[in-house]
């Protein structure tokens, strides 16, 4: 007798691969239609300085549909949004739809129309409300971003002398930064070894109580120093 072409393990093999199969494709489809499975509430995570509930609101997703249709417009929908970096969507059975986002980063002010508003790390203007979180952040003269990706390097580098940084502006092509009143200039790839350098220096200069009205660390290996006028 010619032996059979597909022993019974394989025959139980293939047939556990399209009940799996038929199960993965027919089971949303036929619980989708239940009651249960309907959406009730959008729930959002990770916002900061967004508002959850104007967030869900904007969101193309109906109370009442299916939880298992297709999410993909909901999560096209969140990346147009300006200040969102990235976004996740997924489903909590039964009826929840689960939006997980990541905004950009604020690391500064700019006043537009008479109001304060959030700059990103990346110089872009944020919609969020500055208050919502109230954040202590220097104010630049635009949203240039230059200076804010200086601003977010001297945050990651020395972040005390970033909480002091009162203002912000582009000098040509450099960075001037107000601090109790005294100006800071400084190259806009001023790295680690520069905030050393010139902590070190205004440490030496308060030790001594003499008064400065600029630093310059915008040449290599040294400070320049400018006196206050007598």
């Amino acid at each position: 007798m010619a032996p059979s072409r597909l022993s019974k393990p394989g025959w139980k093999i293939l047939g556990g691969l399209l009940l799996v199969g038929g199960l993965w494709y027919g089971l949303p489809r036929l619980v989708g239609g239940m009651e249960f499975f309907r959406v009730q509430r959008v729930e959002i995570r990770g916002v900061v300085n967004a508002r959850a509930e104007a967030l869900a609101r904007m969101l193309p997703v109906q109370q009442g549909r299916s939880i298992f249709e297709d999410l993909r417009p909901v999560r096209a929908a969140v990346e147009t949004l300006p200040g969102i970096e990235w976004v996740g969507v997924g489903r909590r059975l039964p009826g929840t739809v689960v939006v997980t986002v990541r905004e950009s980063r604020p690391v500064a002010l700019v006043m537009r129309r008479g109001r304060l508003q959030l700059v990103s790390d990346r110089g872009e203007a944020l919609p969020f409300d500055p208050t919502v979180a109230a954040p202590d952040l220097p104010v630049i003269e635009a949203a240039d971003s230059l200076v804010a990706r200086f601003l977010t390097r001297v945050q990651a580098t020395d972040p005390t002398f970033f909480s002091r940084i009162v203002s912000g502006r582009r000098v040509g092509g450099d960075v001037v930064v107000v601090v109790e009143g005294q100006r800071y200039w400084f190259r806009p790839d001023a790295g680690a070894e520069v905030m050393r350098a010139v902590a070190v220096v205004v440490r030496d200069l308060e030790q001594k109580g003499r008064r400065w009205a600029e630093l310059d660390a915008r040449f290599a290996g040294q400070v320049v120093i400018r006196w206050e006028a007598a």
